[in-house]
C-alpha cells in the first residue's frame, strides 16, 4: 500500500500553529557576505524591515548576514568603504521607512557594492502598513537579483495545511511562513493543496462529503466550485499550465487512474490504463510531459509521459519506493521522496544526467514543491521530534526551519511568483 495513500493523509494531528519562526542552519561553498542595516524610522514601525530581508537573504543560501548593529545608514549615506571592507562586507543594504500622512509607509532603501566602492541601485515603494512585510520580501528580491542576476522568491507564497483537535485548516502565508490567513476550515480532512497558474486560485481534496472531491478556491474571494466528485475518489490535482484543466487521479471506472478535467466543461477524460495505481501527476515546465507515481512495475516509482497521455517510461531507477515528484520550474531539477532504509528522505535528480542526491538527513520528508525560481524547495518532516515544515536549496546545503510552537503542518505547495 502506497505510504501516500488517502488514508495515510488522514493522520494529521496536534494544535494548530499559524505563525512561524525561521531557524537558518547550514554552510554554502560560497555565500556573499552582506550588511541589512536597521532602517532609519522602523524602530517606530510595525516592522522591522531589515531582519525580514536579512532572513530571507540568508534562508536562499546565497548569502551570509554580517551584524549590522551600532550603524545608522540610510538610502542617503555615503558609507565608508574602509570601514566596511574590514568588516568583510561584499554588500551593503541602507535604507528608511517613513509614515505618511494618510497612514501608508514610504520605503526607500539603497543597495551599494562595497568591493568595489560603487552604488547598484535604489528601491522604492509606498504601502499600507498591513503590506509591509510584502514589500520587505520585495526589496530583498530586488537585492537577490541584483547581486545574482536571478529573481527572487521571497514575495511569494506557500500554502499548507493544519489540524487542531478535530478541525482542519488549509492556510496561505508568505515564503517565509509568517503572515499566515486562513482560506478554508472544516471538521473533515483537507490535502493536496495546488496553487494555479496565477495563484489565484487553490485546488484542493476535502473530506467534507465523506469521501475525496476536489474544489478550486479564489483566494480573494473565498468563492469555491467541485471540480471533481464522481463515482469513487478523486484526488492529487495538478494544474495544467495554461489554467484550463487540472489532472487528478479518479477511481470512477474502477482502479486509481489519471484523467484531465477540464475546467469549463467538467468532463474528465483518462489518461493512463495501467492495472496498478497511477497517482501525484506533476506537470514538466514546459508543460509537454506529465510525471507521476505508479507501482505498475511492483512497487512505487515516478513515471514520465506525454502530457496528453501515451506510453509511460520509468524515471526512477535508484530505490524500491519513489513517490511525490515535482518539478522545477526552470526544467531542470525533480525532486522528490524515496524510502532508504525504512527513512523517507527528500532526493533531487538532474533531469539531463538523470543523476540523484539525496539532500537531506530527516526521516519522514513530505510533499517537497519547488520556489518559482526553482533555487528553493519547501517540504514537511520531522525534525527534533516536531512536526514542521522546511526548505532547503537544491544543493541541500542551506536548510531553514518555519516551525511554530509545536503542532502538525503539513502539505506545503509554493506559489507562483505575484505580479
Amino acid at each position: 500500500m502506497f505510504r501516500f495513500a488517502i488514508a495515510c493523509l488522514l493522520l494529521l494531528a496536534g494544535p494548530v500553529m499559524a505563525q512561524f519562526r525561521v531557524e537558518v542552519t547550514g554552510v554554502g561553498m560560497t555565500q556573499m557576505p552582506i550588511v541589512v542595516a536597521p532602517f532609519k524610522g522602523e524602530a517606530a514601525g510595525p516592522q522591522k524591515m531589515a531582519a525580514i530581508v536579512q532572513a530571507d537573504l540568508e534562508r536562499s543560501g546565497q548569502f551570509k548576514g554580517l551584524d549590522a548593529s551600532g550603524s545608522a545608514i540610510d538610502e542617503l549615506s555615503r558609507p565608508d568603504w574602509s570601514l566596511w571592507r574590514q568588516r568583510s562586507a561584499d554588500a551593503l543594504v541602507g535604507g528608511s521607512m517613513t509614515r505618511l500622512a494618510d497612514g501608508r509607509y514610504d520605503i526607500r532603501a539603497r543597495l551599494w557594492d562595497v568591493v568595489k566602492g560603487q552604488e547598484k541601485g535604489e528601491f522604492r515603494d509606498t504601502v499600507p502598513a498591513g503590506d509591509l512585510r510584502q514589500s520587505a520580501h520585495r526589496l530583498a528580491d530586488w537585492v537577490y537579483q541584483q547581486l545574482t542576476g536571478n529573481p527572487g522568491a521571497f514575495a511569494t507564497r506557500i500554502a499548507y495545511v493544519t489540524k487542531a483537535g478535530g478541525r482542519y485548516t488549509l492556510w496561505v502565508a508568505d515564503s517565509d511562513g509568517e503572515g499566515a490567513q486562513p482560506a478554508l476550515a472544516s471538521p473533515e480532512p483537507i490535502i493536496s493543496p495546488s496553487w494555479s497558474p496565477t495563484g489565484s486560485h487553490l485546488a484542493y481534496v476535502s473530506f467534507e462529503s465523506r469521501k475525496p472531491v476536489i474544489y478550486v478556491h479564489e483566494i480573494a474571494t473565498g468563492r469555491r466550485r467541485v471540480i471533481a466528485n464522481f463515482r469513487g475518489s478523486n484526488s492529487a490535482p495538478a494544474w495544467s499550465p495554461d489554467g484550463r484543466s487540472l489532472v487528478a487521479t479518479l477511481s470512477r471506472e474502477g482502479g486509481s487512474q489519471l484523467f484531465r478535467v477540464d475546467l469549463a466543461s467538467g468532463e474528465a477524460r483518462r489518461l493512463t490504463t495501467s492495472a496498478g495505481i497511477d497517482t501525484e501527476p506533476a506537470f514538466s515546465a514546459d508543460g509537454t510531459a506529465l510525471f507521476f507515481v505508479s507501482d505498475r512495475g511492483g512497487s512505487p516509482q515516478v513515471y514520465r509521459m506525454p502530457a496528453q497521455g501515451g506510453p509511460a517510461e520509468r524515471v526512477t531507477f535508484s530505490g524500491s519506493y519513489n513517490i511525490s515528484p515535482t518539478l522545477s520550474p526552470d526544467g531542470r531539477w525533480m525532486a522528490y521522496v524515496s524510502r532508504v532504509g525504512g527513512q523517507f528522505r527528500l532526493h533531487i535528480m538532474e533531469l539531463a544526467s538523470g543523476q540523484v542526491s539525496a539532500i537531506t538527513d530527516t526521516s519522514a520528508d513530505e510533499r517537497p514543491s519547488f520556489a518559482p525560481n526553482s533555487r528553493l524547495i519547501v517540504y514537511a518532516t520531522v525534525a527534533q521530534g516536531r512536526e514542521a515544515l522546511m526548505t532547503t536549496t537544491v544543493d541541500g546545503r542551506i536548510k531553514a526551519r518555519l516551525a511554530g510552537q509545536g503542532g502538525d503542518i503539513r502539505e506545503p505547495d509554493w506559489g507562483p511568483a505575484r505580479p
